[in-house]
Order: C-alpha cells, then structure tokens, then sequence
C-alpha cells in the first residue's frame, strides 16, 4: 500500500482507498444480498444478532479506551457517548428483534461467543490497550464507516421483509451518517498530526478490522461455531 500525498488526499481517503476491495465483497456477500431481497435465511440472521450482542460489549470497552485516549475534551465526550450507546443498542433494539425471532436476550446472552467474534473482539481490545489513539482510531472505524455505507446501500434497495429493513433502516440514512461523519472528520484532524509510521500503523489496523467485517457477516451466514 503505497502512501499517497498528505497534501492531496485525506486521511479518510487514503484509508478508504486501502479497503475498496473489501467492501466490494462486503456488498457482494450473499448474507447482505439476502438481506436485501428478503432470502436469508432467518436462522443465519439469528446468529448474527447474537454474535453481535457478544461484539458489541467488546466494541463499547474500546471506544471507551478511545475516549480514555482521545487528544482533546470533544473526542473524550464523543466516544464516551459511542461506547454508552452501544450498550443501549445491544440493549434495545436487539431485544426487539430477538423476540420478533422467538428468543430473547437472556437467551442469545448464554450462547457462546463464535470464533470470528471472539477473534474480531480480541484484536480491537488489544490495539486499543496497547496502540496509541490514532491506531484505536483506525481499529474502531470500520464498523463505524462500513456500516453506515452499508445500511444506505440496502436501504436503496428496500428488503421486503419487514424484519429486516427495520435492522437495515438503522444504519441507513442521515441520523447514523452524522454519527459517522463526526468520527471521519477527526480522523482526517489526527491524520494531519501523526508520524508515517504511525499513520501506517492506523492504515493497518484499518484495512484489519475492515477484513473482520466480512469474515463477521460470513460468520453470521455459515452460522459458524467451534470446529471440536
């Protein structure tokens, strides 16, 4: 990955750039495509709300570690307000769905947590406690910024199961891309402040969790569990 001019592309651009190939698979994997014309299969569905009840307790403790890190009092807030709002998602509107999918979160909350989920969460905890801010940053950011691309993606596509284009409209539309675009504009500001190596470390752990992301939606379709 050949590092582009900081004087004609921002940081978001060139980390983006990083991953265009993955999100293409991303948008071509066929749990995303079932979701969006309505043919997957609800178990596999199933397994991915529960998987990402487990993910989302890890997600929060590193955007907390993010807060505890942040350069300046905004950022602080900021994550510290991610990292409560997504317990209260996995809170929320998982219980809802849960039920809608004949469970419930005591249930989903015994389950144990997949290979892929346990890999994905160990590796943003462990470069958030271990990496410095710009490096966190780059972990955290995928399931931030893939998301939201994700959710307007299927949103133009209008799923006709109700369940999920309820999931879908989560993520889709304006009220999360504020939420996203909050996080891409610090992004560029501490891109404008770190060494090379540190920037190549942020494009590394980037293009690493952004990886995570499909291996995560590919998890939920093949409703992965322990191999012995």
């Amino acid at each position: 990955m050949a590092t582009p001019a900081r004087s004609t592309l921002r940081t978001r651009d060139v980390l983006w750039a990083d991953v265009e190939d993955v999100y293409g698979a991303i948008l071509a994997h066929p749990f995303l495509t079932g979701l969006a014309d309505g043919t997957l299969p609800r178990a596999s569905f199933r397994h991915f709300i529960v998987q990402d009840a487990h993910y989302l307790r890890g997600y929060a403790r590193a955007l907390a570690l993010c807060a505890a890190k942040a350069p300046d009092e905004g950022s602080t807030v900021m994550f510290a307000e991610h990292a409560a709002q997504a317990i209260a998602a996995e809170r929320d509107m998982h219980a809802a769905l849960m039920a809608e999918l004949g469970s419930s979160p005591e249930e989903a909350a015994l389950e144990p947590v997949a290979p892929t989920t346990q890999a994905y969460v160990s590796y943003l905890l462990a470069t958030a406690y271990g990496g410095s801010f710009a490096e966190a940053l780059g972990a955290v950011l995928p399931c931030y910024w893939i998301y939201a691309r994700v959710g307007d993606e299927l949103l133009a596509r209008s799923s006709p199961d109700p369940l999920y284009a309820r999931w879908i409209a989560t993520y889709g539309g304006d009220a999360f891309q504020a939420v996203v675009d909050s996080v891409l504009e610090l992004t560029d500001r501490v891109g404008e402040t770190i060494s090379d190596s540190e920037r190549a470390l942020m494009r590394q752990h980037f293009h690493r969790t952004a990886t995570y992301e499909w291996m995560f939606w590919d998890a939920g379709y093949r409703r992965e569990t322990w191999p012995v």
